[in-house]
């Protein structure tokens, strides 16, 4: 890891060779299908196979599940290599984690066996579902029920824009047990698509990421047994918002790739460009934006690490510096892709170049998993303490 009690960290040559190979495969397998998953509003089941049979899929589960093992940088590196060609292709990993994060934090071991191994395994992937219609920020006041009837339980309510939603088998998902202890009355279940009273809601129709489905879920006296419970009844919130701090610099690291792939473009189109007789980029003007760009998306890029390094080492500021790495690299993102859209002109506005595609994908990132107000307010609490 090279972490230290400083909260440094070193890129490893294993880091390295991991950033080489899902590139290649990035390059290879995803790019040539990212205008067309987006125009089509298609799942890019090309990326999920390449991911899989390279074991770049769910890089973050424990050996001891048939993962991989690799620490929270490597599943940063490769989250941030695949949003550079495809940012819907990049919630493959990360929404993998996402999903799986409650269950390796709280699950008993019985429960982690039934899970963990077929999501390492590329046979299943895995979805998370906090949010509702009306409570998204305000997640804590969530009307999904779960009551124990004897040994099941028994969940009715509905959750909202949940990632990769018909694509995965398993749901982590977050129900009130117990009403009248608010935050502390909610519960963490493991849900499978085959369970009865399950059903999958119609898909979104979106600004971005259009190759990942998102869609409600719906729980109709859905039924499952009592084991799928996560950790205990009541500590369901606590490991909602604990799963966050290992989770937030994923969206840092898919800001991070996209805002680096609409760079990558903006240099090589800026350099083709003739115009007054000379390339656009011998103009000092784009020259400056240029340097921003590079200079704001390595400033995130090392925030995303580090708060990725204080993942595994813990440490009293991890919320905090989890936030910034989220809230500071989408908004990078944001500014980038933005800014690479002027930088192609009129042809930035067309569908003939990825970056108008980069600038629709960016502006998610600002807000899930957490909108950036609420990362402010998490920050401001946690330096105010």
């Amino acid at each position: 890891m090279g972490s230290n009690a400083g909260g440094l960290y070193a890129l490893t040559e294993e880091h390295v060779a991991i950033r080489e190979a899902v590139r290649e495969i990035a390059e290879r397998e995803i790019a040539p299908w990212a205008a067309e998953c987006d125009t089509e509003s298609r799942y890019p089941i090309e990326a999920q196979k390449a991911l899989t049979a390279a074991g770049f899929h769910a890089t973050h589960i424990e050996e001891q599940y048939g993962g991989e093992g690799a620490d929270a940088i490597a599943t940063c590196i490769v989250i941030e290599e695949v949003a550079r060609v495809d940012v819907s292709a990049s919630l493959i990993p990360a929404v993998n984690k996402l999903g799986s994060v409650p269950v390796i934090l709280s699950a008993s071991e019985e429960l982690k066996q039934k899970v963990l191994p077929s999501i390492a395994a590329g046979d299943a992937m895995i979805s998370y579902g906090l949010s509702e219609r009306e409570a998204g920020s305000d997640a804590a006041a969530m009307k999904t029920r779960a009551r124990l009837d004897g040994d099941s339980w028994v969940l009715n309510g509905a959750k909202a824009w949940i990632t990769n939603a018909g694509i995965s088998e398993w749901y982590t998902v977050m129900a009130v047990t117990d009403p009248e202890k608010g935050a502390n009355g909610i519960s963490a279940f493991v849900v499978h698509r085959d369970d009865p009273g399950f059903e999958v809601g119609a898909k979104e129709r979106k600004m971005g990421i259009k190759g990942s489905p998102t869609c409600e879920l719906h729980f109709t006296d859905c039924t499952i047994p009592a084991d799928r419970i996560i950790g205990e009844p009541g500590t369901g919130f606590k490991t909602a918002l604990k799963t966050l701090d290992f989770t937030r610099p994923t969206i840092g690291a898919q800001a991070v790739g996209v805002a680096q792939g609409a760079l990558d473009a903006a240099i090589g189109y800026t350099k083709e460009r003739k115009q007054f007789g000379k390339s656009t980029s011998d103009f000092q003007g784009v020259q400056f934006m240029l340097a921003d760009m590079a200079m704001k998306i390595e400033a995130a890029r090392h925030l995303v690490y580090v708060a990725a390094a204080r993942g595994e080492t813990g440490g009293p500021d991890l919320t905090m510096v989890s936030a910034s790495s989220k809230a500071f690299a989408s908004d990078v993102a944001m500014q980038v892709t933005t800014d690479a859209v002027q930088l192609f002109g009129g042809a930035g506005y067309t569908q003939d170049f990825p970056v108008e595609r980069m600038m629709r994908d960016a502006k998610i990132t600002q807000i899930y998993e957490g909108t950036n107000q609420i990362q402010r307010m998490v920050i401001a609490r946690n330096i105010l303490r």
